[in-house]
């Protein structure tokens, strides 16, 4: 049974409010969780099935049966969360692959609710009263399973330990919260962004997106990515009004650009290729 999950609101900044709790964000992927029968089944948040990608996470023993909604997430052996490596188990489809990176990237499953225990809807129960079902369903004992820990009240203080230990940011959820399957200003997220200064060094032809550049150690350019995000449509004028004075060549795809319009992005990290991950546009450097 997949049930669509509850999803997060976007905050500019960490608060500090007795009616939340705060839960570190972990970079991975969103996945319902069902045990039924004695089985287990795996789905993404647009109700595709990834059971099998995942084989570990089928070998845990539930003593009942439940429906879990959490986070499928790669830890480094420094304990560091990595997104790329549990995205690559994730694209994963075959027998082979999926046995040789289940020993080289193990995933975990972080756990931060529960919708349905031995047969009963919890989702209409209010948020502190699912995570004292779930404190009592004492999942079992497994490497690949875990309960996210949180706070109470004291956003600000774990934003902070978040951004200290450079990891993605933190999820705000009220105490009352029933379980929707829908956004829900409810619960909401905070994310710890990098901000970097990059050149506009072109531009796609067939959809929009601006490609970027950054400088290296010995001050000349590399590519870094597209720009995607975040850039209004007064932006795009203003970049469209000084463009073609700016193109040095094309081809199929796309048309470059001398290097003269800086602009400010922000973004989630660095790809393990050096390539900013999922970056939006902040504003022009003038």
């Amino acid at each position: 049974m997949f049930i669509p999950p509850m999803l997060l609101e976007t905050s500019e900044r960490a608060f500090t409010d007795d009616r939340y709790i705060f839960e570190p964000k972990f970079d991975g992927h969103r996945a319902i969780l069902t045990h039924s029968g004695g089985r287990t089944h795996i789905y993404t948040r647009h109700n595709n099935e990834c059971t099998r990608q995942y084989p570990e996470l089928l070998s845990v023993p539930f003593n009942e049966d439940m429906i879990l909604d959490g986070e499928i997430v790669c830890i480094d052996p420094t304990g560091a969360v990595d997104f790329e490596s549990v995205m690559t188990r994730f694209q994963a489809r075959r027998s082979d692959s999926i046995n040789r990176l289940m020993g080289q990237l193990p995933v975990t499953y972080v756990v931060f609710d529960i919708l349905f225990y031995k047969g009963q809807d919890l989702r209409g129960l209010s948020l502190m009263d699912r995570k004292e079902v779930l404190a009592a369903a004492a999942l079992p004992a497994n490497k690949h399973i875990t309960i996210v820990p949180y706070i109470e009240g004291a956003g600000e203080a774990l934003y902070a330990d978040i951004c200290a230990r450079k990891m993605e940011g933190i999820v705000c959820k009220r105490k009352d919260s029933k379980y929707v399957s829908r956004r829900s200003p409810a619960w909401q997220k905070v994310i710890n962004w990098t901000y970097v200064d990059v050149w506009i060094t072109g531009y796609r032809k067939d959809e929009f997106g601006w490609l970027v550049s950054v400088e290296d150690g010995a001050g000349r350019l590399r590519p870094a990515g597209v720009i995607e995000l975040g850039v209004t449509p007064e932006h795009k004028r203003a970049f469209y009004g000084v463009k073609n004075a700016l193109v040095i060549g094309e081809d199929k795809n796309n048309v470059y650009l001398q290097p003269s319009i800086r602009v400010k992005v922000k973004t989630r990290n660095w790809t393990k290729a050096g390539v900013l991950r999922d970056p939006v546009f902040v504003d022009f450097i003038m």
